[in-house]
């Protein structure tokens, strides 16, 4: 029988799984887990990158076209005997023996995914096919990050893992919204059909120290507007929610699905739920009270609601979040005053 579904209550018969390398099953010698990380010098890659690699019993491979990414994220890890990383688009295929797979790779913001969208949704559905072919072939367990925009403009609150989603397919987002839900499609398929090991996260908002400076997201571009005293730009109304995760709650969560038994999809994120107008005021008063808030356009196909339910992720992780926003924009707020080179006024 398959692994649980938390998306739908029916249970599918599939194929057993294939089998890894038959030095999983040796007697006298335990290899190191060799681990495939895609997108791994991106903001949530490396702190995932990160993590694994304090394990001595991990070997982690990078593949990463850099478009969004940057070495600078992994500098610390290369050249070490463990490690290894590869200049690698997934829309091509790629050959390694590995015994899992993190596929982070697509562009996440939405100046990047926008300002190429036929290249984001390639990289949705034909780089999931090819993850989802390799891990076929050496019998890997593969996990996707989905996100939270397969819900679009969500029509219930908070958003269960249940909800099928209220997306526009012609709208100017949907590249990267419709390119994750053809991704889950996939996962699922060839769990069904072929039996891989697969997990689906759907990951909410995420904020932390590697985020790209201006990627048109909400707290990068609130942080670095502050420490450059110009004023923070809300998107009209400003009454639009959005629930922010610090990014090394988000890895352990994505590590306890992969260790898990559970396929998902499962919600991981921060439930705690802030306004534009809270966000644009809680950071004027922790980094810089004189600058002004100001209302501009929004954008289309804006999400007006986004608040995860992670029941499931308490259920079946024993996962929830640690870092509050409060503790966890601070840390953000002194990574971005060093690659700025912004100095603390006194």
């Amino acid at each position: 029988m398959a692994k649980n579904s938390t998306n739908g209550d029916h249970q599918t018969t599939t194929k057993p799984p294939p089998t890894p390398s038959p030095l999983r099953f040796s007697k006298f010698f335990q290899p190191n887990m060799r681990i495939l990380v895609t997108g791994g010098a991106g903001f949530i890659g490396s702190h995932l990158v990160d993590k694994l690699m304090e394990n001595e019993k991990n070997e982690v491979i990078v593949v990463d076209n850099f478009f969004t990414g940057s070495k600078d994220n992994l500098k610390k890890w290369i050249g070490h005997p463990r490690f290894e990383l590869r200049r690698h688009d997934v829309t091509e295929p790629l050959l390694v023996e590995v015994d899992k797979i993190y596929h982070l790779a697509c562009p996440a913001s939405p100046i990047f995914y926008k300002y190429n969208p036929v290249k984001t949704i390639k990289t949705n559905v034909i780089g999931t096919l090819n993850m989802l072919g390799l891990a076929k072939r050496v019998g890997a367990r593969i996990l996707l990050t989905s996100t939270s925009e397969v819900y679009g403009d969500p029509l219930v609150h908070p958003q269960t893992e249940s909800y099928w989603g209220n997306v526009n397919p012609i709208g100017v987002r949907s590249c990267y919204d419709e390119g994750k839900r053809v991704a889950e499609t996939l996962m699922f398929d060839y769990h069904r059909q072929h039996g891989i090991e697969i997990r689906i996260a759907r990951i909410f908002n995420t904020y932390g120290p590697r985020m790209n400076i201006d990627d048109g997201r909400v707290v990068s571009n609130f942080i670095a507007q502050a420490l450059r005293d110009e004023p923070l730009t809300v998107q009209a109304p400003g009454t639009q929610t959005r629930s922010f995760c610090y990014v090394s709650d988000m890895v352990d969560g994505l590590i306890r699905l992969m260790e898990g038994d559970n396929t998902g999809p499962i919600n991981i994120g921060n439930p705690g739920e802030f306004t534009m107008i809270e966000l644009a005021e809680l950071v004027k008063e922790l980094i810089s009270p004189k600058v002004e808030i100001k209302m501009v356009e929004n954008t289309p196909d804006d999400p007006r609601q986004r608040k995860p339910d992670i029941t499931k992720a308490k259920e079946l992780l024993g996962w929830e979040p640690k870092v509050k926003l409060r503790d966890g924009l601070p840390l953000m707020e002194e990574d971005f005053r060093l690659r700025l080179g912004v100095s603390k006024k006194i």
